[in-house]
C-alpha cells in the first residue's frame, strides 16, 4: 500500500490531493483546488504573475486542507509528487519548492511529475486501463495524441503546431464577449445555437496525419463575427449563439476525424481515453464515443479532467512502483514534452522542446 501527497501549481489551479494505492487500485482520499478565476477575469485569460503569487499564498493552505480531509499526517506518507513542468514557470517553481520543504522536513521521498503524464496517466486511476491505450489529451494549453505504453513510456502520434483547443476556445469567448475560462462559455452559449449556419474550416483535415491546427479557425470566427457586425451594425444573442455553435462544431469534427486516424494507428489499443480541461465538453465527448466504435471509450469524471493534484500523486505512485524518484536538484520546468524522442511540435528554444 502506497499513500502520496499530490501538488500542482502549473497554471491557475492551486491542488492538492492524497491518493491511496490498494493492490493495483487506485483510491482518491481528498482532493483540493483552489481556482483563480476571479483573479483573471478582468484580464481575459491568465496573468502569470498574478498566478504565482496566488500559488505562493495558497499552496500550504491546501495542502493542510487535503491531509485534513484524508485524515492522514505527513507521517502516514510514502513521498511527495509535484508538478514539475511543463507550465507558468513561476507557479511550477512554487510548488516544487513547496514539496522540496516538505521531503526536507520529513525525509519522504520526492517525485517529480510532469502534468502532461499526470493527465495522460488518469484513465489507469479512475478505470484501471491496461497499457497499451490511445490518449488524446486536450487542455487549454495541449493537444496530442499519445500511444501510452507505459507509466514513462509514451509515442506522440500528432499534436496541434500552434493554438491548443482549449486557448482557442479562450479566444472565442474574448472576440464575442463571454466571460472566461472559455470553454464553458463557448459551450453554454452553443446550446441554443445552428452549428451550420456559419462555414467554419476544419483545419488540416486535408492532409494526411494526426496533427492539428487551430490558430486559422480563431480568425475565421472573426472574421465571421466582424461581417455580420458590418451588416447589422453589432451582434444579436442568436448571432452570438450561431457562431460559438459553428465554431465548437469545427472543433469536434477535427478532432474527431483526427481521433479516427489515431485510432487507426493503434489497432492493438485496450481502450481510446481522452483528459484535459476541454474533455469537460460534452459535444465533443459525444462525438468521440461514435468514433470510438468498438474500442472502449473512457472519460474521466469532470473533476479529474481539469488540472488537479490526485492525478499528480497518481502519476508519483506510478513513477514510485518503477523505483524512480527525485533528490533536491529536481528542477522547474516550463517546457518538457512526453516523447523526448519526437520533433517539436511547435519549435524549441534555449529551454527546449514545448510540446
Amino acid at each position: 500500500m502506497l499513500t502520496l501527497l499530490g501538488i500542482e501549481s502549473s497554471c491557475d489551479d492551486t491542488g492538492a490531493a492524497v491518493v491511496r494505492l490498494k493492490g493495483d487500485a487506485g483510491e482518491v482520499l481528498s482532493n483540493v483546488v483552489a481556482g483563480q478565476t476571479e483573479l483573471h477575469a478582468a484580464f481575459g485569460g491568465v496573468v502569470p504573475e498574478i498566478a504565482a503569487r496566488a500559488h505562493a499564498e495558497k499552496l500550504d493552505i491546501v495542502v493542510e486542507e487535503a491531509l485534513a480531509q484524508a485524515n492522514v499526517r505527513l507521517g502516514d506518507l510514502d513521498a511527495i509528487a509535484v508538478t514539475a513542468g511543463p507550465g507558468l514557470i513561476g507557479g511550477v517553481l512554487s510548488g516544487v519548492m513547496l514539496a522540496k520543504g516538505l521531503s526536507v522536513a520529513t525525509g519522504l521521498p520526492l517525485v517529480g511529475v510532469n502534468h502532461l503524464a499526470g493527465h495522460a496517466l488518469t484513465p489507469r486511476l479512475t478505470d484501471g486501463l491496461t497499457f497499451p491505450y490511445l490518449m488524446l489529451l486536450v487542455s487549454g494549453g495541449h493537444c496530442q495524441f499519445l500511444r501510452v505504453d507505459g507509466p514513462e513510456d509514451f509515442t506522440r502520434l500528432g499534436g496541434t503546431i500552434d493554438d491548443a483547443p482549449g486557448e482557442a476556445f479562450d479566444k472565442c469567448a474574448k472576440l464575442l464577449g463571454l466571460p472566461q475560462p472559455g470553454g464553458p462559455s463557448v459551450e453554454a452559449e452553443a446550446k441554443a445555437g445552428d452549428p451550420k449556419r456559419f462555414a467554419f474550416p476544419r483545419p488540416l483535415l486535408d492532409r494526411p496525419g494526426c496533427d492539428l491546427s487551430f490558430s486559422g479557425l480563431k480568425t475565421a470566427l472573426m472574421r465571421a463575427r466582424d461581417g455580420v457586425v458590418a451588416e447589422k451594425g453589432g451582434l444579436t444573442r442568436q448571432d452570438r449563439a450561431d457562431l460559438c455553435a459553428g465554431f465548437q462544431a469545427a472543433i469536434a469534427d477535427t478532432l474527431a476525424e483526427k481521433s479516427r486516424r489515431a485510432l487507426a494507428l493503434c489497432p492493438d489499443a485496450t481502450a481510446f481515453a481522452v483528459a484535459g480541461g476541454v474533455a469537460a465538453n460534452a459535444t465533443l465527448r459525444e462525438r468521440l464515443t461514435k468514433v470510438a466504435g468498438n474500442t472502449p471509450f473512457v472519460a474521466p469524471p469532470l473533476r479529474l479532467c481539469t488540472d488537479n493534484a490526485a492525478m499528480i500523486a497518481w502519476a508519483g505512485i506510478e513513477r514510485l512502483r518503477l523505483g524512480h524518484h527525485d533528490d533536491l536538484t529536481l528542477s522547474a520546468r516550463p517546457r518538457w514534452p512526453l516523447d523526448q524522442k519526437a520533433a517539436p511540435l511547435i519549435g524549441s528554444g534555449k529551454r527546449g522542446a514545448k510540446a
